[in-house]
């Protein structure tokens, strides 16, 4: 089923969690997308019905130790994070935990609510009459002739192409790895959890010792995540239900009192430094690649996409696709 892996699982931030830890790659994605999400929300939403609730909060980073960093970053790339007093973090978010001594805070972060957006995309593709949707159709393997890939074999038979193009998240590598290629994606096990608050608990989205809590509209709160090397499970653990659960509570104590309305698990596709795999496969014409966004995936791909497009259409690309490129990276 479209969408139902990392892009499902994952909390929706459309932000890096910690931006200035990232390349300039990362963060030419990250910019490109974070300003195009809310024009995409409205567009999807009169396309197809289905709201992606494209979330404006901000978001507070507590106690971080490069805070320094992260200013400068800032004030490099032009974006709105300043630092705020502590007194003032506790008047914008009351039900913080107690104990924090500084914090830093970005206006304009907002949050996606993820499986809907996903539903929306399906559904705006069911609606192009150029786009066949086969879901449930396993590839098993590509087609070649020479040098050069033409289609995909599958559990439906084998269907051709003029171009191939694999973005199949924590499996690309696995799948390529039929055809010789070595690349260094591999599934990363992330888990969450959901509590269920009143519609005003909390204002914005807020980040301490690598866990995050994300308000939705209407009460629900994410909190997560793990980072596991565990293969392809995607089993959720009660370890990590008592290590989000702590964390939850030490971000916002009322929690203690909430009911854990969900937990679940997904599966990052890890790649070196984050950088997404985006262009044309050296040595295997007509097989593409747009896989290996890490842990993000979801902002990054609007600028992915777009990317991709413009250099299969051989259209002037929206930034340097230079740093994407699969030539040079690994083994490629």
């Amino acid at each position: 089923m479209t969408g139902q892996e990392s892009s499902w699982a994952g909390g929706g931030i459309v932000s890096p969690l910690y931006p200035w830890r990232y390349s300039p790659a990362v963060t030419a994605l990250a910019h490109w997308s974070q300003d195009f999400y809310p024009q995409l929300g409205e567009q999807l939403l009169a396309e197809t019905g289905v709201d992606p609730e494209v979330h404006v909060t901000g978001l507070y980073w507590l106690d971080l130790d490069d805070e320094a960093e992260a200013l400068a970053w800032a004030r490099r790339e032009g974006r709105p994070l300043s630092v705020v007093g502590i007194d003032e973090a506790y008047r914008s978010v009351p039900v913080l935990g107690p104990g924090f001594s500084h914090a830093v805070y970005m206006a304009e972060v907002a949050n996606v609510r993820n499986p809907r957006l996903t539903r929306a995309l399906r559904e705006a593709l069911l609606r192009m009459p150029n786009v066949t949707l086969r879901e449930h159709c396993a590839v098993q393997g590509f087609l070649r002739e020479g040098e050069r890939v033409v289609g995909v074999r599958t559990a439906d038979g084998e269907l051709r192409a003029d171009r191939v193009v694999v973005a199949a998240g924590a499996w690309s590598g696995e799948l390529l790895a039929g055809l010789g290629i070595e690349l260094p994606v591999e599934p990363v096990k992330g888990q969450m959890i959901l509590f269920k608050c009143a519609e005003d608990f909390l204002p914005s989205m807020v980040l301490a010792k690598g866990r995050y809590a994300i308000p939705r509209r209407d009460g629900h709160i994410l909190v997560g995540s793990t980072l596991e090397h565990v293969g392809f499970d995607k089993t959720p653990t009660e370890e990590a239900l008592v290590s989000l659960r702590a964390s939850a509570i030490e971000l916002l104590p009322a929690l203690a009192e909430a009911e854990v309305v969900k937990q679940w698990a997904g599966l990052r596709p890890g790649s070196p430094e984050g950088i997404p795999y985006i262009g044309p496969v050296p040595g295997f014409d007509g097989l593409w690649l747009n896989c290996g966004h890490y842990r993000n995936g979801l902002v990054l791909a609007p600028a992915s996409c777009r990317l991709l497009a413009d250099l299969l259409l051989g259209r002037e690309p929206i930034i340097d696709p230079a740093p994407y490129a699969p030539a040079g990276r690994g083994s490629l």
